[in-house]
């Protein structure tokens, strides 16, 4: 039997009605329109896609949408200048900055001086603070995309072996923090894990978050996993055109998971929609 196919594009639509409704009923009860400032530095033409959708989207919802684009020779103080203006305009409750940024900036100094109250990104310290001590934080937004998808197809995973593939800090820790909160057992393997093979498939869960075109295959997994695939890799093909893959060799991972989320259309498109849920979140609490 073939895995059940977890569509993240219909999630996602779903999980974007529900924000545009609240933005609606945040505005009727409270005046307040949740506003999303995102600021782009340069232009990388992936991250500009990225950033058109993010626009797209919020003004879709119904908030405020606020697009800051400068140059890719922007200097430190005057980006931080630019957040620190974000920071004390009521009519921005959420504030993202484009990653990658070029190689003159420091991504960890701008992200800190994003106020933690409009990081709707879930990368201050604060927010990552909150996420291990199991506080209130704003959770970064692929990891949270995946944790949705995850209880869509089970919702109590007490208990359960997850194995997370991948140790950044906007996907590999964010989600372990999230899995361990729901009370799962978690191990965070890496490029040094030994026998990794062995490892995942001890897994219920897992998640591959490590960047590597279609390395995960079905010998990998244990029979009924559930396999959430955060990898995005473009490869040739015979024609040049290329397709993007992900982590996981979806065709053959399929004949043994029992529930795997596909790339395109998995995790990707629930990225965003949580990114204006935690707009809407951020809105909420300047009235509550």
């Amino acid at each position: 039997m073939m895995a059940t196919r977890i569509d993240g594009k219909d999630f996602a639509e779903q999980v974007s009605k529900e924000v545009a409704e609240g933005v609606k009923d945040l505005k009727a009860s409270h005046g307040v329109t949740a506003g999303l400032a995102v600021v782009s530095v340069g232009e990388d033409p992936a991250s500009q896609v990225y950033v058109r959708n993010k626009v797209k989207q919020a003004e879709a919802c119904g908030m405020n949408s606020f697009h800051h684009v400068l140059e890719a020779e922007t200097s430190r103080k005057s980006l931080l200048s630019l957040i620190e203006s974000l920071n004390n305009d009521l009519l921005v409750h959420g504030i993202l900055v484009q990653l990658p940024l070029p190689a003159h900036l420091d991504s960890r100094d701008v992200i800190q001086t994003i106020d933690p109250r409009k990081d709707v990104d879930g990368f201050h310290a604060s927010n990552v603070g909150d996420l291990w001590t199991s506080g209130k934080p704003f959770v970064p937004c692929t990891p949270l995309g995946c944790l949705k998808l995850l209880k869509s197809v089970d919702p109590n995973i007490t208990g359960k072996n997850a194995v997370v593939i991948g140790r950044s800090n906007i996907v590999g820790r964010p989600m372990a923090a999230l899995l361990l909160n729901e009370s799962a057992t978690v191990a965070i393997a890496h490029s040094n894990t030994k026998d990794l093979p062995a490892l995942c498939r001890q897994a219920d869960i897992l998640v591959a978050a490590v960047g590597r075109p279609e390395m995960i295959k079905a010998d990998w997994i244990k029979p009924g996993a559930i396999v959430l695939d955060v990898g995005i890799n473009r490869v040739e093909t015979a024609d040049g055109r290329g397709r993007l893959v992900g982590d996981v060799d979806f065709e053959d991972v399929s004949t043994v998971a029992g529930a795997i989320t596909p790339v395109p259309g998995g995790i990707g498109p629930m990225t965003i929609a949580c990114l204006l849920a935690n707009t809407l979140e951020a809105a909420k609490r300047t009235v509550s």
